[in-house]
């Protein structure tokens, strides 16, 4: 029960992403002829050479890479992406027919707000381990050999897309699409951290580290590890603290540290993500 739920949800997840997506690009992209990533960008970019209707275009490039994805990454790959491949070119079908003027005349603005939609729908989709169906299918194949994060790979193929219409719409028309491009990315990675326990990672040296430990449990709540490191110079062995802190509770957690021992080495370092009791559940009393 519990799966066939999960499976809801992120059918549900692709529908939206593809939904925000299609209005990105059908209202964007497509009407001022924007030079962006992913087949849109492709579409546009080669609009005057081959005198291509864009929405044709698009339509044939999200099935064939659909198939070279289910070629190269799998039954589960291509059973989720069937979704994107149905419903965003009918969302952009509809998109397109409502908004059948544009929206604004200027190429910063759309350049702007298609790069936000676009990244928040692609990175929506890429929760679930699908695709859209279109470009991000070459980074997805990447991603799986190399191990290169998707924002990244999504950015690179993007700009590489953008630089393609340099040949038939100019350098300053490229340049205003790699804003685009650059914030899809960004949207991609803050959609996939989305939900994440955004948390600071700190690493504490002290001899007074059994005081520091007492304090931490009783003042802050929280538990602690104690890790055998050796001085790379001294050969020294040292007991190292480590523990995990809400960001609101760094303050605090600094200002216990100098209390006790004003010359401890502190190493605090960004966490995305934590899981476990304190963060992703709360003890039963």
């Amino acid at each position: 029960m519990l799966l066939k739920k999960d499976q809801l949800f992120d059918a549900l997840l692709i529908i939206v992403g593809n939904a925000i997506l299609a209005i990105g690009v059908g209202v964007f992209v497509l009407p001022i002829h924007l030079l962006s990533g992913g087949v849109a960008g492709i579409a546009v970019a080669l609009e005057p050479l081959f005198h291509i209707d864009p929405g044709i275009m698009i339509n044939v490039l999200t099935v064939v890479l659909f198939l070279v994805g289910a070629l190269l990454l799998g039954k589960k790959f291509a059973l989720n992406t069937v979704l994107s491949t149905i419903f965003y070119p009918l969302f952009l079908t509809i998109v397109t027919t409502v908004f059948d003027e544009q929206v604004t005349t200027s190429l910063l603005l759309s350049s702007v707000y298609a790069g936000v939609l676009c990244g928040i729908g692609i990175g929506l989709v890429f929760r679930t381990g699908a695709s859209t169906g279109g470009m991000d299918i070459p980074p997805l194949i990447i991603n799986k050999y190399t191990g290169i994060s998707l924002p990244t790979l999504v950015m690179i193929t993007d700009g590489l897309t953008v630089c393609l219409g340099i040949v038939t719409y100019g350098l300053e028309a490229a340049l205003i699409g790699l804003i685009s491009v650059y914030l899809t990315g960004i949207m991609i990675d803050k959609v996939l951290l989305m939900g994440g326990h955004d948390a600071k990672n700190v690493m504490i040296i002290s001899t007074h580290y059994e005081e520091i430990m007492s304090k931490i449990y009783t003042d802050l709540n929280r538990g602690a590890t104690v890790i055998q490191a050796m001085g790379g110079y001294t050969k020294e062995q040292r007991p190292m603290i480590m523990i995990v802190v809400s960001k609101k509770q760094l303050p605090a957690l600094n200002r216990l540290i100098h209390h006790i021992d004003p010359e401890a080495f502190v190493v605090v370092t960004d966490t995305t993500e934590v899981q476990g009791l304190g963060f992703t559940y709360q003890e039963e009393l």
